[in-house]
């Protein structure tokens, strides 16, 4: 379905549109990304996700927005080597949930270093909680070695994810950034808006 998909998308978008790099991932055990934990824990589920994906007129002073999402994708390459030299215990402390049955661990105290489930957790001001949905799929390639995570994040409020990029790249407090980028690193990264079907049907309107 995906392909069939995929073709009549490039049928219609012809020389507009160039492939830049073409990723197939998979879905891993259950729910699980190569790493071994399982990913998207904290996604919203029922009626949180559109709470927590969809722009509503009251986020969009333009009127032109409401019903759509903004979705940042990142291409991440795994040093597998390197990550199962880890002992059980240090891999979950850096990702901040237990490996075998994905129970989620304290936070670190102030000042300390938090891990990758704290840091990627936000709130604003007033203290509320902003989730964000993930669908992000796990890739590789056993023959070339090459091992990674296709994160696809999709929020109503782009700042939400931006905010978590600059807690996991810059450290909270700066410095002490997320220890698992001392085993994945992006390649790629990209931010897009996607209206909804709405807007997108009445583009051929006069």
């Amino acid at each position: 379905m995906s392909f069939e998909f995929e073709r009549q998308l490039m049928d219609l978008l012809g020389h507009a549109v160039k492939t830049e790099d073409e990723t197939v991932g998979f879905r891993y055990f259950d729910g699980r990304d190569v790493l071994g934990f399982v990913d998207g824990t904290a996604n919203p589920v029922g009626p949180d996700v559109p709470q927590a994906v969809l722009v509503t007129q009251e986020d969009d002073k333009t009127k032109a927005a409401p019903g759509g999402s903004y979705v940042v994708v990142q291409k991440y390459l795994h040093n597998l080597k390197a990550w199962r030299s880890l002992s059980t215990e240090k891999q979950e402390a850096i990702i901040g949930r237990t490996k075998l049955d994905n129970i989620e661990l304290d936070d670190a105290e102030d000042g300390q270093q938090q891990s990758h489930k704290s840091l990627s957790t936000i709130a604003d001001k007033d203290g509320n909680g902003h989730g964000i949905l993930r669908d992000n799929m796990p890739f590789g390639s056993p023959a070339s070695g090459e091992f990674g995570t296709y994160f696809i994040g999709y929020s109503k409020r782009l700042w939400v994810i931006e905010k978590m990029l600059e807690r996991i790249f810059i450290g909270s407090p700066p410095g002490l950034y997320d220890k698992i980028l001392d085993f994945s690193r992006p390649v790629t990264g990209s931010t897009f808006f996607v209206p909804s079907a709405k807007l997108l049907e009445s583009l051929g309107e006069d």
